[in-house]
């Protein structure tokens, strides 16, 4: 079966499941809003960028060339994503007392190190807002000139209640723009615009705004929605395949990108909208205020007071893909210990089915368990479904191990090839971090058993040396009141 033909995609414009058919035929462009870079990427980041790292590796997979371009917003937006303020990055150049573009590169070296841990494929292209100026002012450009933005004291707005008559804006996010007219509220620093509902595209910048460029209209800087619609449709087009990013985004700023892409050239600029759901913690949303907060280095090394050791990004990678990239996801301690046995089995599986024996006959369809697996795939991507249908097949290889089922040599190469096609390929799972994760655990195992050994014979000159000793290999040992724990720096 040809699998590219059956790949159906939720499309959030349409709110349906449709069948995807690329633009050009073997060939998918594919965009995915990236991190605005003023602080250490997050856990809910994280799993969007894996989210979509999962669907970029299931396109290579069904065989397609992809142009996968993901941004770096290094300018532009402001606080709150609100239409005045401080710029995130100005501002925490402020705080930090350093250039902007340190900033910028201390926290995109920290986003590409944890993608990087996680796994993750690199995009094929990377622009930065800053980057791509004079395309961002062109496109304004084609914009007033087509009569859907206005320019006032400096700044340039887009024309919402203008546009919103030849095409619907909200289309989207299902917001009618009466609603959106009412529910609005004066802001200083907006008496300028038409309507309340006007988006900058241009913004004249105040003498103590650090980062801003010359342009027709004045020195100012590019509005946050403009950065993604200039730099999609300069590597993909006026309209491409897949926009991706997290449901927060769905409105406003992927709606303004669809009516910056309408003013500009006159075409909707993509094809399919795709939007990954959100994490929680502990079944409350993540803050760092409350101290409901963890970072994907503390998820690792376990140095958070919600954890009592860490996990390989293997494995947390793995427990993301047991929910489906539009559910809601949330993070427990047990639920990571949980996926961690799990991601184990799996891979043990996996190894296992390299030794089995083979038989002169199959004695279960191991096609129709393959196909199970391009199946829940081609289902909008649904890992949560493909998880469970390699566990039936390690299931299978248990049997044969046991002398229960029987499997020929073609069927055994052909499981062994997709098994490893799809724990490796497609979910993106390291499976040589299972087996140093299990060593390492049955080596601590040991010696904190040797270590409680000694406090029990009260030998603290040797638990106190075991104790040091692994601090300086980098582990940290809790003595807790019911139980000893361990993590790493």
């Amino acid at each position: 079966m040809d699998w590219k033909n059956e790949l159906k995609i939720y499309n959030s414009l349409t709110a349906s499941k449709e069948v995807f058919k690329p633009l050009h035929k073997g060939f998918v462009g594919m965009y995915v809003c990236g991190p605005t870079v003023y602080s250490y990427v997050h856990l809910g980041n994280c799993r969007t960028f894996i989210s979509f790292d999962l669907v970029y590796r299931y396109l290579l997979h069904l065989g397609y060339k992809v142009r996968y371009v993901r941004n770096i917003t290094d300018a532009g937006h402001l606080e709150n994503d609100a239409e005045v303020g401080e710029d995130k990055i100005g501002k925490k150049a402020r705080l930090e007392q350093l250039e902007p573009m340190e900033i910028v590169q201390k926290y995109t070296l920290n986003f590409h190190d944890t993608l990087r841990q996680f796994n993750n494929l690199p995009p094929n292209i990377e622009p930065t807002a800053t980057g791509h100026i004079v395309e961002q002012i062109v496109m304004i450009e084609q914009i007033i000139e087509n009569g859907w933005a206005y320019v006032v004291n400096g700044s340039v707005y887009f024309d919402v209640e203008k546009y919103n008559k030849s095409y619907p804006y909200g289309e989207l996010s299902g917001r009618k723009i009466e609603d959106l007219i009412s529910g609005t509220r004066d802001l200083d620093g907006q008496e300028e615009k038409r309507n309340p509902l006007d988006f900058a595209l241009w913004k004249l910048a105040s003498n103590a705004h650090i980062m801003k460029w010359p342009s027709p209209w004045g020195v100012g800087f590019p509005g946050w929605h403009l950065e993604c619609s200039a730099m999609s449709s300069k590597y993909l087009g006026n309209q491409f395949d897949i926009h991706g990013g997290g449901m927060d985004l769905k409105f406003p700023h992927h709606e303004c990108e669809i009516a910056q892409g309408n003013a500009s050239s006159g075409i909707s600029p993509v094809r399919f909208w795709m939007h990954g759901n959100m994490l929680t913690l502990n079944g409350k949303k993540m803050s760092k205020s409350t101290g409901n907060n963890l970072l994907p280095e503390e998820l690792f090394s376990g140095n958070n007071d919600l954890l009592e050791k860490g996990f390989s990004p293997s494995v947390v990678r793995f427990f993301m893909m047991q929910a489906h990239y539009r559910s809601t996801l949330d993070f427990t301690y047990d639920a990571l210990l949980a996926a961690e046995k799990g991601f184990n089995r799996l891979v043990e599986g996996y190894e296992t089915a390299l030794t089995l024996s083979t038989s002169n006959e199959s004695s279960f369809d191991v096609n129709q368990l393959i196909s199970s697996f391009y199946a829940a795939m081609s289902d909008d991507f649904n890992s949560p479904i493909l998880v469970a249908n390699l566990f039936e097949a390690v299931k299978y290889i248990q049997q044969i191990k046991n002398g229960k089922a029987t499997i020929t040599k073609t069927d055994l190469e052909k499981l062994q090839t997709e098994i490893h096609a799809f724990i490796v390929d497609v979910l993106g799972l390291n499976i040589e971090q299972k087996e140093s994760s299990a060593a390492i655990d049955k080596v601590m195992e040991l010696v904190l058993d040797l270590r409680q050994e000694a406090r029990n014979n009260k030998d603290w000159n040797t638990s106190d040396k075991i104790r040091d000793y692994l601090k300086d290999a980098g582990i940290i040992v809790n003595d807790g009141k019911e139980s000893v724990t361990w993590s790493t720096k």
